[in-house]
């Protein structure tokens, strides 16, 4: 039997199917640039709709000047706080008749530049970018002419659009809360050394530290990666250790769950042997058990400005930085794990 081959509809079959010409038919799907009569416009859509016509993206981008997309490179979409930030951008891209391109460079900077090179190539009109390492390729982005937004620290001195949350601010106000508690051995979990996100977790807990005239103990101190194994593999070390903290800062919701994982198979309980607060928590942490105490950021807020900060792009940097807030979960051993500080 002979393989049916479908047509693909033409604008000329609207213009047949609504006895108008091709070129009104362009000025309805491209709302312009001269006036269609509402009995004829209506004509029109019912003839697209009974054809099964869809417009040529590519021609209206070539037309319009716009694709009206935007791009977004992440490091890791299965990093839960990235997940959750892109999808929060996601939702206000569409509610500004936008569509996000999604590129995950799987850790890897070599796939990093080659997502933000194939986007580029594509003429989306601007890109949202966290950079692997936190050492984005700005230059690229730069000789591109187009508008980008981090959504990360990056060094101030680059002058580029930035949205963040005052990390070593944060993570100094969650440490604070776990030694509230008036725990004295404190050890943290943080990320690779050479990211500035890294060093800015390590400074907050190091503030925390000296605010409470806590010492700091370089052996309590596990760089890992921002993972569920990275905390896993972290927490591991530790309890081959001579000595082990009381309490303990996740710089990650990730690497807290990867960590009480571990902590389980040598039956240490969290918070009874050992006290953990995280940092990006996500609506997973109230669902974890125990229940995390993690700093959130305020991701809806962060997107909607991130797009807003886009669109109105003239050349210049800017800078918006959001509060972020602490949630009271069960294992730093509050009792009131229902409560939330905003900070």
């Amino acid at each position: 039997m002979a393989k049916q081959i479908h047509h693909r509809a033409t604008r000329a079959d609207v213009a047949k199917a609504a006895g108008t010409s091709v070129a009104v038919v362009s000025y309805v799907v491209n709302n312009g640039p001269r006036p269609v009569a509402p009995a004829t416009r209506e004509r029109v859509l019912a003839a697209i709709k009974s054809t099964g016509y869809r417009p040529n993206s590519v021609a209206r981008a070539l037309a319009s000047g716009t694709t009206r997309t935007y791009g977004l490179v992440v490091p890791n979409i299965g990093n839960a706080f990235i997940a959750s930030l892109a999808h929060e951008l996601q939702q206000q891209a569409l509610a500004n008749d936008m569509v996000m391109l999604l590129g995950d460079a799987g850790d890897s900077r070599k796939r990093e530049l080659q997502l933000i090179n194939n986007l580029l190539s594509q003429q989306v009109n601007g890109l949202f970018y966290i950079s692997v390492d936190r050492h984005p390729y700005i230059d690229v982005l730069q000789s591109s002419g187009t508008p980008f937004v981090m959504l990360d620290r990056v060094d101030p001195s680059l002058q580029v659009n930035v949205i963040r949350v005052d990390e070593r601010a944060a993570s100094r106000q969650v440490t604070a809360h776990l030694l509230s508690h008036g725990y004295q051995e404190v050890g943290i979990f943080c990320g690779p050394p050479e990211m500035l996100n890294t060093q800015d977790r390590l400074l907050g807990w190091r503030d925390a530290l000296a605010e409470f005239g806590v010492e700091e103990r370089p052996e309590w101190i596990f760089h890992t990666t921002y993972t569920r194994d990275g905390g896993y593999q972290a927490a591991q070390r530790m309890m081959q250790g001579s000595t082990r903290p009381r309490a303990l800062f996740t710089s990650n919701e990730a690497q807290a769950i990867g960590c009480i994982r571990a902590l389980s198979e040598h039956q240490i309980r969290v918070p009874d042997q050992l006290a953990l607060v995280c940092f990006n928590g996500t609506d997973q942490s109230a669902y974890h058990v125990p229940s995390l105490t993690t700093v959130r950021q305020p991701v809806h807020e962060m997107a909607k400005t991130a797009i807003k900060m886009l669109a109105a792009w003239k050349g210049e940097s800017m800078l918006s930085e959001f509060s972020h807030h602490l949630e009271l979960g069960e294992s730093c051993g509050c009792e009131l794990a229902d409560n939330k500080i905003t900070i």
